[in-house]
Parts: C-alpha cells; sequence; structure tokens
C-alpha cells in the first residue's frame, strides 16, 4: 500500500514542479524570443522566498540582481542613460526592464527609455507591445517584442558567466 502512494505524491510533486524548473531556465520567467514572448507578459515572474541563489537569480527583483551583477547593471546604464536601479525600479523582474531597454534604443522611442517605462509600470501599465504600438505605431510591435527579448536573454546569459 505504501509503494503506490509514495509514486503518487512523487509523480504530484513532479507535475507540480515543472513550470518552476522551466522557468529557472530563462531569466525573467519567460522564454527567449520566438517562444511566446511576444505578448510581453510572459516575462513576468515571481520571488518565491529562498528561491534565489547566486548563480539563479532568475525570479528575484531587479534590485537584488543587479546588486549581484555589475555586468548587467553596467549594460543597462549604457542603454539607458540611468543607473541601472533607478531604471529598473517599477519593472515586476530584470528582463522586462531590459528588454524595454532595448526597445527604446532599437527604436529611438519619442521620450527614450523613461517614457516607455512609464507606458509599461505605470498607472494602467501595458504589456511591451502595447507601449510600442503607443509610441511607435509605425513599427511591428510584436517583431520588436522578440527582438528586445532575445536581447535582454542575451544580455544576461552573458552577464551570468
Amino acid at each position: 500500500m505504501k509503494r503506490p502512494s509514495l509514486l503518487v505524491v512523487a509523480a504530484t510533486a513532479l507535475a507540480f514542479n515543472v513550470p518552476a524548473f522551466a522557468q529557472r531556465a530563462h531569466p525573467g520567467g519567460g522564454p527567449p524570443a520566438g517562444h511566446g514572448a511576444a505578448s510581453g507578459s510572459s516575462m513576468s515572474g515571481s520571488h518565491e522566498a529562498g528561491a534565489t541563489s547566486h548563480t539563479d537569480m532568475s525570479h528575484a527583483s531587479p534590485s537584488t540582481v543587479l546588486n549581484h551583477n555589475t555586468a548587467i547593471a553596467g549594460k543597462i546604464k549604457t542603454l539607458t542613460g540611468e543607473d541601472a536601479a533607478t531604471a529598473c525600479s517599477g519593472f515586476k523582474n530584470l528582463g522586462q526592464c531590459v528588454a524595454a531597454a532595448h526597445v527604446a534604443k532599437n527604436l529611438n522611442i519619442p521620450g527614450g527609455f523613461d517614457a516607455l517605462k512609464a507606458k509599461v509600470t505605470g498607472t494602467g501599465a501595458m504589456t511591451l507591445g502595447k507601449a510600442i504600438e503607443s509610441l511607435a505605431p509605425d513599427a511591428d510591435a510584436k517583431s520588436e517584442t522578440e527582438k528586445a527579448s532575445k536581447q535582454a536573454w542575451d544580455d544576461m546569459k552573458e552577464s551570468d558567466s
């Protein structure tokens, strides 16, 4: 009797932990570009107490990651012209911040990164794709979001090395 119950418990535990493993494989909790990142919402993640470590900070707040990773902080400062902690305040995770920084730079958004940040994190916050449509109506929001998500993924992967 105990053996079948143990198998059921183990199978259930595995089934509920698969999404957590998938999120840890991708900074920001979402997949790299071309795998559902177009809406901008797949880059949201939540911080689980005790789930972060020095090598895996994908669920940590942007300020926590930036305190531990000066390489990505420098990249954000280069993209936005702002201190990384200030630039990323208000974002749910670092992936969103870095992707938004790339979009602002790639599209030369009117009002720059701050205008895009206000759309994504401010009152009535919207997805990155919707913010692109609002601030750069001539741009292909889906492809620009995918491009920026891939750039953010690459930056974060590079800075982890």
